[in-house]
């Protein structure tokens, strides 16, 4: 049996990664979607496993090849997924976990509108400035626009079929939700599959 593509969608530091890694930790035949980006790499991240990095025209090369099933821009760097690795993921067998802005996401619903689609909303927008802040890797320049962009992609949840709020000091609950929802899809798969 093929495998799932399971789209996490939100605003940057919605806590995708925190709650993810949690998931991760409690739910078999997972895999992580590797995306490609031209940010600058963040001390201990590692090619291949947390991106592909690329200089913007090798990025616009892979446009160029249709090599990517999404891609955006995003406060001044382009960030994508690789066709070829989703393709090899879900043909393998393997659920892959694709951790995605609204964007992208968008995007991929148009193509793949069967993939699995949730929604990691923060409680608040103010949550949202102050976990930015915390993670202190970015000037407030930056961190300004990402709140800005992130007010106007809270206006797409509708868009999504699944919704899940990750409130302050809740992840395990977060994961657990996420867990449900991709155990519901794994079962409504297998049931319309006989």
């Amino acid at each position: 049996m093929t495998g799932n593509l399971i789209v996490i969608v939100g605003p940057s530091g919605v806590g995708k990664g925190t709650v993810l890694k949690k998931v991760f930790e409690d739910l078999d035949n997972l895999v992580f979607s590797v995306s490609v980006t031209t940010r600058k790499k963040r001390e201990g991240e590692v090619e291949g496993k947390n991106y592909f990095f690329k200089t913007k025209e090798e990025f616009k090369e892979m446009i160029a090849k249709n090599e990517l099933i999404e891609w955006a821009e995003f406060v001044g760097n382009f960030y994508g997924t690789p066709k070829k690795y989703i393709e090899d993921r879900v043909q393998e067998g393997k659920d892959i976990i694709l951790e995605i802005e609204v964007e992208g996401a968008k995007q991929i619903k148009q193509i793949l509108p069967n993939a699995l689609f949730i929604f990691l909303a923060p409680p608040s927008i103010e949550v949202l400035y102050k976990r930015l802040k915390e993670r202190s890797t970015e000037p407030e320049e930056k961190i300004l626009a990402r709140v800005e962009k992130s007010k106007q992609e809270l206006k797409e949840i509708n868009r999504f079929e699944n919704l899940i709020i990750n409130e302050e000091g809740k992840i395990e609950e977060t994961a657990q939700s996420i867990i449900q929802t991709i155990q519901a899809h794994r079962q409504n798969k297998q049931a319309l599959s006989k």
